[in-house]
């Protein structure tokens, strides 16, 4: 669990070594309103958040993980459609860390701050991109969000937002991949049940090879439209964890 790893050199838990050179990266283009925002200060993680809004019902935070958001047509098209949104912080793992040096301290912050947690990501080899799974390793902690006196998260509120390449026939017993989406994402409710967390299903979105813009577009709607419906505290909980996806109905769902 996180206390194994949470030693390792690369956690940041202090102010931060001066920085490498490094060679110039390319730069990972993104369109507006939703950008990779650029910092004066490179120890900071990047974090994209509303201001000058009220105060939010229940704070979202979304822990963006894509490691080539410049090829992206349908992730970048969902952070786009929430980053406006009032109480909700966008934060992109890769940005923040290109290096993989998490500042655990302050991924614990912004934890703290937030009701509601969503981990959105491409679904890469039936799991997370390889910083979310640092993220969780190193974040984490024993005392701190399990075990004796670990309850900081207890009671948030925990959801994936994932994109696949395959159709949703693909995941089920008699398609391709052999298992459900929500059957895959087993260790992440789990973890969640660990740390005291309330578990929702998954927003998914299958099929992504191929997707035509305007369908691109009503998914992105949806996820506003869920998103929205997370931090107003207008999702109809019962209903929505009976539903192997939330997004299956979200008529269902959603009290508008």
């Amino acid at each position: 669990m996180g206390s194994c790893r949470a030693t390792r050199r690369r956690a940041r838990r202090g102010p931060s070594r001066p920085a490498r050179p490094e060679p110039p990266r390319a730069a990972r283009s993104t369109p507006p309103p939703y950008r990779r925002s650029t910092r004066s200060d490179e120890s900071e993680p990047s974090v994209t958040a509303p201001t000058d809004r009220p105060p939010a019902k229940h704070p979202v935070l979304i822990l963006f993980a894509h490691p080539a958001l410049e090829k992206s047509r349908v992730n970048r098209e969902l952070v786009r459609a929430v980053a406006d949104l009032p109480g909700v912080t966008v934060h992109d793992l890769y940005e923040a860390y290109p290096e993989y040096d998490i500042d655990v301290p302050r991924e614990q912050e912004l934890l703290r701050a937030h009701d509601v947690i969503v981990f959105q990501h491409p679904f890469f080899w039936y799991s997370t991109p390889a910083i979310l799974k640092e993220w969780l390793d190193l974040v984490l902690e024993h005392r701190w969000a399990y075990g004796r006196g670990g309850t900081a998260l207890h009671g948030k509120r925990l959801l994936s937002a994932v994109t696949t390449g395959g159709r949703e026939v693909a995941y089920s017993r008699e398609g391709h991949n052999r298992f459900t989406m929500r059957e895959m994402l087993v260790p992440i409710e789990q973890t969640a049940r660990l740390c005291g967390m309330d578990w929702l299903p998954p927003f998914v979105v299958h099929g992504t090879h191929g997707m035509e813009p305007d369908e691109i577009a009503r998914h992105a709607a949806a996820w506003r439209r869920t998103v929205a419906a997370l931090h107003d505290g207008r999702l109809d909980l019962e209903r929505a964890r009976a539903q192997t996806r939330l997004n299956a109905d979200l008529d269902a769902v959603i009290r508008d």
